[in-house]
């Protein structure tokens, strides 16, 4: 599958991936800054923001998508950030083929199995009336009833757009990501990775805790680790200067 990405920069390559409902655009602060130092190539993963939709979405699939891109560009191999599911992706790169992989940073995200928590943000989505929804404003008042924090809609609402009928559209794959969800719930397999990682892990997430220890030191036994206080589930964007001093210090070093 060709993703849609964006370049910028010049110097070592490095692939950004999102999360679940995300785009490349959710790095926009942080594409700014690694851009100095790198050549950032920000990805929107299959089902997610301009790159095409598919029936299959897997980890599997998602890896393969990426490296089909770095051959296209040419890439023998690159530095992969991850954060959340596109953390998933760049550990399922690591773990099958790990001749690809400069560095590899994953943030606040696993290599475990997820139990479902998306339920309310799923209701809230397909509750969204798109057929006769006339602003964005609409789109969030609707969304309210089953998303409380305006950080997270507003997160989410960045998928719609309008078509060239001038009706509002997702361009995420919302039907696919709800029937496929536990495909996003599983954890990466493979051998384990042995090249340089770091994890990233926002203070108040519970998405990387130290029950999940374990996982992570048998699949990435030489991985270090950075918390960043007052962060949650989103440091890059919640914290990003002392995000991007700690990518850029283990990138650089």
């Amino acid at each position: 599958m060709n993703l849609f990405h964006q370049i910028y920069g010049a110097g070592e390559p490095l692939l950004i991936l999102h999360g679940l409902f995300g785009t490349y655009e959710n790095w926009g602060s942080q594409i700014k800054g690694l851009a100095e130092h790198f050549q950032v190539i920000a990805v929107d993963l299959r089902n997610h923001g301009r790159s095409p939709h598919s029936e299959t979405f897997d980890y599997p699939s998602m890896a393969a998508d990426v490296l089909t891109l770095m051959d296209s560009l040419g890439l023998d191999s690159a530095h992969i950030l991850g954060h959340s599911m596109g953390g998933k992706v760049a550990m399922q790169i690591a773990l099958n083929a790990p001749q690809r992989l400069r560095k590899l940073v994953v943030v606040d995200i696993a290599p475990v199995h997820y139990e479902h928590h998306h339920h309310g943000v799923f209701d809230g989505l397909f509750n969204i009336e798109l057929a006769g929804l006339k602003s964005r404003g609409a789109a969030e008042q609707q969304l309210a009833e089953y998303v409380h924090e305006p950080s997270v809609r507003a997160f989410l609402l960045k998928n719609l757009y309008r078509t060239e009928a001038k009706q509002f559209a997702w361009r995420m794959n919302l039907a696919v990501l709800h029937s496929q969800y536990e495909q996003i719930s599983k954890a990466p397999e493979g051998n384990p990775f042995t090249g340089q990682t770091l994890f990233i892990k926002g203070a108040n997430s519970d998405y990387l805790i130290a029950a999940y220890r374990d996982p992570v030191v048998s699949l990435f036994p030489g991985a270090s680790y950075k918390v960043i206080e007052g962060a949650g589930h989103w440091p890059h964007a919640e914290k990003p200067e002392l995000f991007s001093q700690i990518v850029q210090g283990f990138l650089l070093a």
